[in-house]
C-alpha cells in the first residue's frame, strides 16, 4: 500500500506522474523503474501528463446511457468544447445511479445535461450537486442513537466466544452480498481455523459494476455498523489489523468514514487494548487508485501489496494465503453492515426477517426507469415486481420490458419473470442470479440491445488483460456486435457468440471473462426480436 499510497499523492500534488517524476521515486526509494511505471500504466487514476487543470469525468454506463442517449459523453464535450482549462473524459459507471445523468467534477458528483454540466462548470451558476437518494438503512442498524453503537462488540468482548459467533453466522445462513455469494460463517470459519501470519480483515468498498451503489449509501448512512463487524472480524479471527479498501470515485465518502473512524477510537473501539480486553485492533482506509477488477478478491490483494491488481489463480484462497502471504477475511460492505443486526438478534430472528420461506434482508440498488431510484431494503423472498412499486414503478407510463436483477455480471430477463423472489437460489433457477444486487429496470420503448451491447463494452474496457481469452475475446465481441449494430451483422454471428461465451467462460482466470457476455448471451436466449437483430437474414 505504501508504494501506491506515494504514487497518489505525486499524482495530487502534480496533476500527473510524469517520467521525471517517477524516475526520482525510483532513485530516492531504490526501486527499478519498470515497477512503478508498471503501476503507472495499469491504474486508470494515473496520468502521465497533467493535462486540463478541471477534469469532468462523465459516466457512459446504462444509467447515465439510457437517461441522456449514447452520445451524452461526446454531447458534454462538446458543449465545452470553447472552455479553457477543462478536459471531459467518458468514464465507467460512478456509482451515481439514481442521478442519471452524473459525473464528476473533480471529486463533486454533479447531475444534469449538457447544457447544466456546462453552466456547472463555467461557473454560472453552482455546480448541481446529486442529491440523496432513497436508502433505507434503519432496518439493519441494532442501535438507537449513537450513544449505543458498539454494544454488540462490547457484549463479545466481554462474555462472547469467537466460535459462537460463527455459529450464529452459519444459522443465520448468510451470505456473501458482493456477487459470489459463499456462505459468510463458512468463510470465517475458514480464516480462523487457517495457519500463519500476518492475519487481516478487509473490506471490500471497490464496489464499481455499473447500476451498483447500494455500498456507498451504507458506508455514507451507516458506517459504525462496517467498523463494528471488521472489528469482530478481527477478534474471531486473531487479526489485529483491518483495511477499508475503497474505489476512487467514491472520494467523497471518504470523509464520512474517517470521521467514523476516529470516533470509534475516541470510544476505545479502536486500538490496543480494545474495552480493556487485551485484544488490539487498529483499522486502516485505502483509496484503490481505480478499475474494475480491483473488486476482484485476488485483484484486490494485488493492489495492498503494491502490484499490478491483476488476479491470482486459485486455489490458494485468500483465506489461507491472502494479504502478505497471510489468511485473510474479506468480505464486501453489505456483508459486513447485516452482521451486528444477526449477532444481536440471533439467527432465528434474522432468517424470520424473510418472507415466504426465504431468509433475512437485502439491499439493492434499483435504478434505469422507476420513478424513485434508490437503496432499498427489502426481505429476501420479495418478488422483483413488488421491489419495482418499492421503488416508486415504472417511470413514464412504461411498461415493463426487461430487468437485470444483479447488475451488469448478470442477465437481462423479460417482464414475464418479474415475479420472481429476490434470492440467490430462485434468481438462479430464473436463469439469473442476485449478483451485486443492482436492480437495473428497462421500459418498453428502450434499446435494450445498445444496453446490452454498452455492458459488453465495459467489461471489455475494464479487463486487466492478464488473460488471453478475456483481453482478445471481449475485445472481438464487441468489434462485432457494434459492426451489427450498424447494420452489417456476420452470417452465423449468434452462434459464433455462443462459442466465444463458452470459451471465456471456461479459460478466463476470474469472473470478470466468465461473465463479459452475459448481456447479450441473455438477449439471444430470452428476446427474440433482439436477437433478430444480430443475424443476417434480419438485417
Amino acid at each position: 500500500m505504501e508504494l501506491l499510497n506515494r504514487l497518489m499523492a505525486l499524482q495530487q500534488r502534480d496533476g500527473a506522474l510524469t517520467d521525471d517524476a517517477l524516475k526520482a521515486l525510483a532513485r530516492e526509494l531504490r526501486l527499478p523503474l519498470y515497477r512503478l511505471e508498471g503501476l503507472r500504466s495499469f491504474y486508470p487514476f494515473f496520468r502521465m501528463q497533467p493535462g486540463a487543470p478541471r477534469r469532468l469525468s462523465v459516466c457512459r454506463d446504462v444509467a447515465c446511457r439510457m437517461r441522456a442517449g449514447p452520445g451524452f459523453p461526446e454531447s458534454v464535450a462538446q458543449a465545452l468544447a470553447d472552455v479553457d482549462g477543462v478536459a471531459v473524459e467518458p468514464v465507467s459507471c460512478l456509482g451515481l445511479c439514481h442521478a442519471a445523468p452524473a459525473a464528476l467534477a473533480g471529486d463533486v458528483p454533479v447531475c444534469g445535461d449538457a447544457a447544466t454540466l456546462r453552466d456547472g462548470m463555467t461557473g454560472r451558476r453552482p455546480q448541481p450537486l446529486v442529491g440523496d437518494p432513497p436508502a433505507e438503512i434503519a432496518e439493519v442498524d441494532p442501535y438507537p442513537g449513537a450513544d449505543a453503537r458498539y454494544g454488540t462488540l462490547a457484549e463479545l468482548l466481554r462474555s462472547g466466544s469467537p466460535d459462537a459467533v460463527i455459529e450464529t453466522l452459519e444459522a443465520s445462513e448468510l451470505r456473501g452480498m458482493g456477487g459470489a455469494g459463499f456462505p459468510t460463517g463458512r468463510k470465517w470459519r475458514f480464516t480462523r481455523a487457517a495457519q500463519g501470519m500476518p492475519r487481516t480483515v478487509v473490506c471490500n468498498a471497490d464496489e464499481s459494476e455499473p447500476g451498483t451503489f447500494k455500498d456507498r449509501l451504507l458506508l455514507e448512512r451507516a458506517p459504525h455498523l462496517v467498523v463494528e463487524a471488521m472489528v469482530i472480524g478481527g477478534w474471531v479471527v486473531g487479526a489485529g489489523h483491518g483495511i477499508i479498501y475503497l474505489r476512487h470515485e467514491y472520494e467523497h465518502a471518504r470523509e464520512t468514514l474517517e470521521q467514523a473512524l476516529e470516533r470509534a477510537r475516541g470510544a476505545g473501539m479502536l486500538g490496543r487494548d480494545i474495552l480493556g480486553s487485551g485484544f488490539d485492533f487498529e483499522l486502516e482506509l485505502f483509496i484503490s487508485p481505480g478499475g474494475y477488477i480491483m473488486g476482484e478478491e485476488t485483484a484486490l490483494l494485488e493492489g495492498l501489496e503494491d502490484k499490478r491488481g491483476e488476479p491470482r489463480n486459485k486455489p490458494p484462497f485468500p483465506t489461507q494465503v491472502g494479504y502478505n502471504g497471510g489468511p485473510t477475511l474479506m468480505n464486501n460492505v453489505e456483508t459486513f453492515a447485516l452482521i451486528p443486526r444477526i449477532l444481536q438478534d440471533g439467527a432465528a430472528a434474522w432468517k424470520a426477517r424473510g418472507r415466504d420461506g426465504y431468509n433475512g434482508l437485502k439491499f439493492l440498488s434499483v435504478s434505469g426507469d422507476v420513478l424513485a431510484p434508490g437503496v432499498y431494503c427489502v426481505a429476501t423472498g420479495t418478488p422483483i415486481r413488488e421491489v419495482i412499486e418499492h421503488a416508486g414503478g415504472m417511470a413514464e407510463g412504461r411498461q415493463l420490458y426487461a430487468f437485470s436483477p444483479g447488475g451488469a455480471s448478470t442477465p437481462f430477463l423479460p417482464a414475464e419473470r418479474a415475479d420472481t423472489p429476490v434470492d440467490f437460489d430462485a434468481l438462479a433457477r430464473a436463469g439469473a442470479g442476485l449478483g451485486s444486487g443492482a436492480l437495473f429496470v428497462v421500459g418498453e420503448g428502450r434499446d435494450l440491445l445498445d444496453l446490452a451491447i454498452q455492458q459488453v463494452r465495459f467489461f471489455r474496457s475494464e479487463s486487466c488483460g492478464k488473460c488471453v481469452p478475456c483481453r482478445v475475446g471481449s475485445a472481438q465481441a464487441v468489434r462485432k456486435l457494434e459492426a451489427a449494430q450498424n447494420g452489417a451483422p456476420e452470417s452465423g454471428l449468434a452462434s459464433l457468440l455462443e462459442e466465444l461465451d463458452e470459451t471465456l467462460a471456461q479459460t478466463s482466470i476470474c469472473g470478470l471473462g466468465q461473465v463479459a457476455l452475459t448481456p447479450i448471451m441473455s438477449l439471444l436466449h430470452h428476446f427474440p426480436n433482439e436477437a433478430a437483430r444480430l443475424r443476417r437474414e434480419h438485417a
